[in-house]
């Protein structure tokens, strides 16, 4: 009898449900007496023994489904050793919930921290498997993450639809695209969907720059400008700040996000009408795309395969296109951040594309 635990952390995002049917018809298909139980909201439902016996029908019917059948939450890996508001030894909870259940293994789907986490349990003497998820892309180890593809189609078809309204009114566009920390999704789908603009956290800005920009297009002929800029967008001024500083003028700041700062300066240099737009969460929602429902199932076919041979303390991921195993402490606490001197960079500005640099 194989016993398997099954959780969904951190944000949600398209292909979670692809991801643990790939998990499970695997290891139902190998006829072999598995029991998995799937725990409610990520980590809390491992912490707080919410769970349940999941059978072949919860993974019938979701495979186009977005979002995640068992819930998620956030449990942030910087405060996974302090005591919860009630008390609670976080660590010491879970791993007595993987024992009381008698769990062979733990298959996790999740980020950067949600990695952390599963590293830290690993150390801790569990078995885990992980999958990476993440609309960011920025998961060390894997080439692609699953989510990933589903939300550059979201937010292109955003930046396709703007482009329409802009040239109507002839006015500079902002896309807010997500992405605090590392900028795969705005890059991604500002070439896609044919920004004239890409601002990325890794390549800071000079406002200066995309100003000029803007009015070389505009006497060129060109009625309006399409900026897509990642949430995490910095320029060259708050970069050279210390990160406790800029932290201090992040919460400080009077605009909602960076790309509203933009905005006002844009509209003070250029003289134009500028307008945001902010798809939000609808980059995590909806149906995964066909790319992802592939790879996804992929994926999740391979942890099975690896619950089954009992090869744990690994991340499935995905290199030169191929699935791979890649150890777990090689993963966590790694972050994959764009290269500004990688050859998509170097590739986009051939095409015209500034990045504010």
């Amino acid at each position: 009898m194989k016993r398997i635990g099954m959780l969904t952390s951190g944000g949600d995002c398209q292909a979670l449900n692809a991801a643990m049917r790939g998990v499970a018809k695997t290891l139902f298909n190998a006829k072999e007496d598995v029991e998995i139980y799937g725990f409610q909201d990520g980590y809390q439902g491992l912490i707080y023994g919410r769970f349940r016996l999941l059978n072949y029908a919860d993974f019938t019917g979701i495979l186009t489904k977005g979002g995640t059948f068992l819930g998620s939450s956030r449990t942030p890996f910087k405060t996974i050793r302090l005591p919860g508001e009630d008390g609670m030894d976080k660590v010491a909870a879970m791993k007595q919930t993987y024992y009381k259940l008698q769990l062979d293994c733990l298959v996790i789907l999740g980020g950067n921290g949600t990695h952390k986490t599963a590293n830290l349990l690993r150390t801790e003497g569990l078995n885990v498997i992980t999958l990476p998820k993440t609309i960011d892309n920025d998961l060390w180890g894997t080439d692609m993450t699953f989510g990933f593809q589903s939300a550059v189609n979201v937010a292109t078809d955003a930046i396709d639809c703007i482009h329409t309204t802009a040239a109507s009114h002839g006015r500079i566009f902002i896309v807010e695209v997500m992405g605090h920390k590392v900028g795969w999704l705005t890059l991604n789908a500002g070439i896609a969907g044919g920004a004239d603009i890409i601002l990325i956290p890794e390549i800071p800005y000079d406002i200066g720059k995309i100003a000029k920009k803007i009015k070389a297009r505009h006497d060129g002929g060109s009625r309006f400008t399409i900026l897509a800029v990642a949430e995490g967008a910095i320029s060259k001024e708050d970069a050279a700040l210390s990160k406790k500083d800029y932290k201090k003028k992040i919460a400080n700041r009077k605009h909602p996000s960076v790309s509203y700062e933009i905005a006002g300066e844009l509209q003070k240099r250029c003289g134009l009408d500028v307008r945001v737009t902010v798809p939000g969460h609808t980059q995590r929602g909806g149906s995964p795309c066909p790319y992802d429902r592939v790879f996804a199932s992929r994926l999740g076919s391979e942890a099975g395969d690896l619950v089954l041979k009992g090869e744990y303390g690994f991340m499935v991921g995905y290199k030169d296109r191929e699935i791979v195993r890649v150890p777990l402490e090689d993963v966590a606490g790694k972050l994959k951040a764009v290269d500004p001197k990688s050859s998509v960079i170097k590739e986009a500005k051939l095409l015209g594309i500034s990045f504010g640099d």
